[in-house]
C-alpha cells in the first residue's frame, strides 16, 4: 500500500487549516487596517510623513485592492489603455492613495475607530459601517465597500462621511485629466500630488 498520498495529506491538514482560519471577515479586515492606521498616528512624529507611508503602505495593500480602485476610478477609458500605461497608472495610484493617508493621518489627540456593523449587499460585496471618533469634535462616518477575491476581502471603495464615493468623485477630475493628455497627464499627476503629500513641495 502505497501510504505517500495519506502522508502528504496529513502533512497538509494543518497547514489548510491554519489558511482557512487566516480568512478575516470583512469587519476583521477593516478593524486590522484601522489598527496599523492608529498606531501610525500615535507615532506620527517620531515616523514623520515618509516613516508613516512606509508604516501604513503594506497594511494599505492588504486590505485595498488598488489596481481594481485604479480600474473604477478611471471608469470606460480604462480598456482604452495599454498595458502598460494601466500598470503605470495602477503604480501611480497606489503611492498617491499611500502618501495621502500618510499626510492626513499626522498625529494623534485621543481618536479611535469604532465599527458600526456590517449590511450584506444583493451583488456579494459587504459595506462595513465605521467612525472616527474624535474627542470635543464630531465623529467622521467611514463606511468601506469590500468584495470577495478569490476568498479574501478587500476594500474597492470608501464613503466619506458615508455615502460620498471616494472613486466616484475622482472618475470626473480623472476623466478631464485624460482628455487632457491621455494615461502620461494623469500619472505625472498623480505622482506630483503623492510627492507633495509626502513634502515634496
Amino acid at each position: 500500500m502505497n501510504r505517500r498520498p495519506l502522508l502528504l495529506a496529513l502533512l497538509a491538514a494543518p497547514l489548510l487549516a491554519g489558511h482557512a482560519r487566516a480568512q478575516a471577515s470583512p469587519r476583521q479586515t477593516v478593524e486590522q487596517f484601522h489598527a496599523v492606521l492608529l498606531d501610525a498616528m500615535r507615532n506620527a512624529e517620531r515616523l514623520g510623513v515618509r516613516g508613516r507611508a512606509q508604516r501604513i503602505g503594506p497594511a494599505m495593500e492588504r486590505t485595498f485592492n488598488l489596481p481594481a480602485m485604479t480600474r473604477i476610478a478611471v471608469g470606460p477609458p480604462w480598456t482604452q489603455l495599454t498595458e502598460a500605461q494601466q500598470q503605470a497608472l495602477i503604480a501611480a495610484f497606489s503611492d498617491w492613495s499611500i502618501a495621502t493617508y500618510a499626510d492626513r493621518f499626522d498625529g494623534y489627540g485621543g481618536e479611535s475607530f469604532q465599527t458600526l456593523g456590517e449590511t450584506p449587499l444583493a451583488n456579494g460585496d459587504v459595506l462595513v459601517r465605521t467612525q472616527l471618533n474624535r474627542p470635543n469634535d464630531t465623529p467622521v462616518q467611514l463606511n468601506y465597500l469590500l468584495r470577495d477575491f478569490a476568498g479574501q476581502w478587500r476594500v474597492v471603495d470608501i464613503y466619506l462621511t458615508g455615502t460620498i464615493s471616494e472613486l466616484a468623485s475622482r472618475r470626473a477630475e480623472f476623466t478631464a485629466l485624460l482628455r487632457e493628455g491621455g494615461a502620461e497627464r494623469l500619472i505625472a499627476d498623480l505622482r506630483r500630488r503623492a510627492q507633495a503629500a509626502l513634502g515634496g513641495r
